[in-house]
């Protein structure tokens, strides 16, 4: 069997192979309820064959949204719009995940095919917070209000009610977005908290609202589902984030019961010209951390070949394969890797609706 079909077990889930759908904002939502396009984009990929399906980035506040047009689970409304999906990926036979975020001072900002810029206050936009009042740049120009220590707390019990309701929603597998530039991020990186109070400066103030927030919520997530983070390991610029504080970060948070890093990068400033882009440029650093820190991972970016994604679980670099680009080119990219690797497992993947067509000669 290739590696990358071998089921995957995680506290009380296992994921029928080693390949998972990334979190992919569709900015197609009103008032961050899910409707029949995100039910389709979701749906076709366990379909596909996909062991893990995660809900794009969903957002704990209407202001966490990073558009208008975002996912959102801040009101118990949205409980079963969720649910509706979520069962359907799990009849499917895919494990249903959901990653929970706030966009910081990258929030109020158009779609991206409508000039990804920050919509005005009062024409549809809203007023953005932050660790400090520094605007992103580019053309997020918007100078977000720094935090209160109430407005952090505030925002701390905004994801664990929107936990509660991932949980009423029927999902099994929870990752915290503390990546990408957005507000986890912001806090942890030196390039956007220039705080003076506990919550900025040393590294252990500036990753203590990520510590804190991952706390509160782990004491309401059912211990048997597995509770993740995205990291942005490196911010690919001098002063910014490391590898090496972020393998410590890591540290930390499985002390806490982190159950698996989702690997990632960068995205915290618009004056980046270093990232070394091309296939799987993310794995060494994930193999880093996986092997230094003791926890699971996850690694994506840019790893298109079946070839390329059963090495990296063959040679212990990281426990699952990460697909978004790649999901939207081919949502039955498993069952093709599966054939390309000659995995015979793989050919199971198909609902018995198309087996029979697609298989037979």
């Amino acid at each position: 069997m290739a590696n990358l079909f071998q089921e995957f077990r995680l506290k009380d889930v296992v994921l029928r192979n080693r390949i998972a759908v990334s979190p992919m904002c569709q900015y197609s939502s009103d008032n961050g309820f899910p409707n029949d396009w995100h039910f389709v984009h979701l749906g076709s990929r366990a379909v596909g064959g996909a062991g893990l399906v995660m809900v794009e980035a969903t957002a704990v506040s209407p202001e966490g949204r990073i558009s208008p047009a975002d996912s959102g689970i801040y009101l118990d409304d949205h409980v079963e719009p969720f649910a509706r999906i979520s069962r359907f990926l799990k009849q499917q036979g895919a494990v249903a995940g959901i990653q929970l975020a706030h966009a910081g001072r990258k929030g109020s900002a158009n779609k991206p095919w409508e000039g990804d810029n920050h919509i005005e206050t009062g024409k549809g936009g809203w007023d953005t917070i932050a660790p400090s009042a520094i605007p992103f740049g580019g053309n997020l120009l918007k100078v977000p209000r720094e935090m209160s220590v109430q407005d952090i707390a505030q925002v701390r019990d905004d994801f664990v009610s929107s936990a509660r309701r991932a949980l009423a929603a029927g999902f099994e597998w929870l990752e915290l977005h503390f990546a990408h530039g957005y507000l986890a991020h912001e806090f942890y990186s030196p390039l956007s908290n220039r705080r003076s109070d506990s919550y900025g400066g040393s590294f252990e103030n500036r990753i203590r609202f990520l510590l804190e927030t991952f706390t509160a919520v782990r004491k309401i997530w059912p211990e048997r589902f597995p509770l993740t983070v995205r990291l942005s390991v490196t911010d690919w610029i001098d002063g910014g984030v490391t590898v090496e504080e972020s393998i410590e970060l890591v540290r930390r948070l499985k002390s806490d019961g982190l159950d698996l890093a989702d690997v990632s990068h960068g995205f915290n400033s618009p004056d980046v010209s270093v990232v070394p882009w091309g296939p799987g440029f993310m794995i060494p650093a994930a193999s880093r951390i996986r092997r230094e820190s003791g926890v699971p991972v996850a690694v994506g970016w840019m790893i298109t070949d079946p070839q390329q994604a059963d090495e990296v679980v063959r040679d212990q670099h990281a426990d699952l394969v990460v697909l978004a680009r790649e999901m939207l080119r081919d949502p039955y990219w498993p069952y093709h890797a599966g054939l390309e690797l000659g995995d015979e497992k793989s050919q199971s993947i198909l609902p018995v609706q198309y087996a029979r067509a697609v298989t037979k000669r």
